[in-house]
């Protein structure tokens, strides 16, 4: 029988462990994109795998079937939409100068205690303008090198399916494997805080996921039905960011009130219903969405969130921000983890204390 690893050991080897996962991602990060958006479409595809597989279908043809549909999907996404919402984008970019200029003229005109501030104003609206519209095509033009720049488009759009095709077919000798690798000594609670980000990322990942999707739908289809300009573009950003609470619709009501202004200016009504459509959107997303797909599984801090995807995407580009939110979500398992072995420990409590409530003696 082996001597148990003394636990100074063992924290410097994870410790490595850890360091050379980052070192890897940190100089492989573009090479890696594929294969790590690939697992993440396994991950997020393999329940509805287990569902088809439920209903009496061979695991294999489930997920050819499954891999189909969503590479048809996706098809159909990349040839119809994708180029509007680019095109938009770059439009919204470019007229943010003139819509701007068109703004400040309104305030200055319906405003007239603002005029001593026009000239004021006037720089500051132009300067912003000309932030935007310069900013704005370094995104799109961005949007555009996105995945090109980092892989070649041919190599990503083969390679990531195949991964995530062979990962969803060897899906339970994958998770096998990995518990096969497990330290002996430590296997259960590994297992149990591993089940922890599991439920973690299931239902905060997947959950938030889909609801973005519906919303990034919804946004689109109303804001466009309303027939405000560049309404594609705006209601899908609104929606694709709506991981981090709020922040979606105060970003994207701020670009559709702001478009509003520009386009409806005798027409109060119109403006009225842009700002209805994000009211309606909060709503079905905090009384209907959220509670019914993600459900109450551990939700994210919003500040913890915005600082993981910062902090990734500078360190690590596009490949960084793709494992942010499961990195956050597993960092929060094992901190929660931690602070309770603390709260358990002479350290936290003295010599022989077993809990924080002893406190109440």
């Amino acid at each position: 029988m082996s001597t148990p690893m003394p636990m100074r050991a063992q924290i410097i080897a994870w410790g490595v462990v850890a360091l050379g996962l980052l070192a890897l991602l940190w100089v492989m990060g573009d090479v890696l994109l594929p294969f790590v958006t690939g697992a993440a479409i396994a991950y997020f595809l393999n329940p509805v795998v287990l569902r088809l597989a439920g209903l009496g279908l061979p695991r294999t043809l489930a997920v050819a079937l499954l891999m189909v549909a969503v590479l048809g999907a996706v098809v159909v996404a990349g040839l119809l939409i994708m180029p509007v919402i680019i095109g938009q984008l770059v439009q919204l970019s470019e007229t943010a100068p003139t819509l701007l200029r068109d703004m400040q003229a309104f305030l200055t005109e319906r405003f007239p205690r603002l005029e001593g501030l026009e000239e004021q104003l006037t720089a500051s609206l132009a300067t912003l303008g000309e932030t935007i519209r310069d900013r704005g095509g370094d995104l799109a033009q961005g949007l555009l090198r996105g995945v090109s720049g980092v892989v070649s488009v041919v190599i990503f759009l083969i390679v990531a399916p195949v991964v995530a095709f062979y990962l969803l077919l060897d899906w339970p000798r994958v998770l096998q494997g990995a518990d096969d690798l497990l330290p002996r000594q430590h296997a259960a609670t590994l297992r149990d805080l591993a089940g922890q980000i599991d439920r973690s990322i299931a239902g905060f990942v997947r959950g938030q996921v889909t609801v973005c999707l519906i919303l990034a739908a919804y946004y689109a289809t109303a804001l466009g039905l309303v027939g405000l300009q560049f309404g594609l573009a705006i209601g899908v950003v609104a929606g694709l960011i709506s991981f981090i609470p709020y922040i979606g619709a105060i970003v994207g009501g701020v670009l559709a009130i702001g478009v509003g202004l520009w386009q409806f200016w005798d027409a109060p009504g119109m403006i009225a219903l842009v700002v209805a459509i994000f009211a309606v959107g909060q709503v079905l997303e905090g009384n209907i969405l959220v509670p019914r797909i993600v459900g109450h599984s551990v939700r994210l801090h919003p500040v913890w969130l915005l600082f993981a995807v910062t902090a990734f995407g500078s360190l690590f580009g596009f490949t960084g921000m793709l494992v942010a939110v499961p990195l956050a979500a597993a960092i929060g398992v094992l901190v929660r983890f931690g602070l309770a072995r603390y709260r358990a420990s002479a350290l936290y409590g003295g010599s022989g204390a077993q809990a924080p409530r002893r406190r109440e003696d």
